[in-house]
């Protein structure tokens, strides 16, 4: 059975996304499409919210996927109010996926940067090199947001791979 795995790398001013196609017997899931939304830092919070969710909804009914992934919310104590912040964002998303009847899996960071560099702990620039060579780019994914998005439909690919087999 081959699936679509879209995964967004939420944010208030750029959302990452990657859509790859993944089948238990393919090997590897493979990059369909990849690019960033971005919006007015200026716009109030509501308006931001709207654009998220609309932008969200719009790639939803784009790309069709049959699951997406979304990294789960860490918070740092240093900066609380990003953390918040990014669960607003991360709401909306949550909100469009569920309307659209688009099952979610939610994966930490360190899941998604052990299964694509072997470190759980790797660099923004570690996760943008190991895109790039994993999906044979030109160029390294710029802005690193693009390659965490790609990076989070990998890692919840490999997974619904693993679990289709089993």
């Amino acid at each position: 059975m081959v699936m679509r795995v879209l995964g967004i790398d939420p944010g208030m001013r750029i959302t990452g996304y990657g859509c790859v196609i993944a089948s238990p017997a393919a090997g590897e899931p493979k990059l369909a499409e990849a690019g960033v939304l971005r919006f007015k830092a200026g716009d109030t919070l509501e308006r931001r919210l709207n654009e998220i969710y609309q932008a969200v909804r719009d790639l939803i009914e784009e790309l069709k996927p049959d699951e997406a992934v979304v990294e789960k919310l860490y918070a740092h104590y240093r900066h609380p109010r990003t953390a918040i912040l990014m669960g607003h964002a991360r709401g909306v998303i949550l909100l469009a996926c569920a309307g659209a009847d688009v099952p979610v899996t939610h994966l930490p960071s360190t899941e998604v940067k052990k299964s694509i560099t072997g470190n759980g702990h790797a660099s923004k620039e570690q996760m943008q090199r190991a895109i790039q060579s994993q999906c044979a780019l030109d160029t390294l994914p710029e802005p690193p947001d693009l390659a965490d998005a790609i990076a989070i439909a990998i890692t919840g690919a490999r997974r619904l791979q693993v679990n289709a087999l089993t």
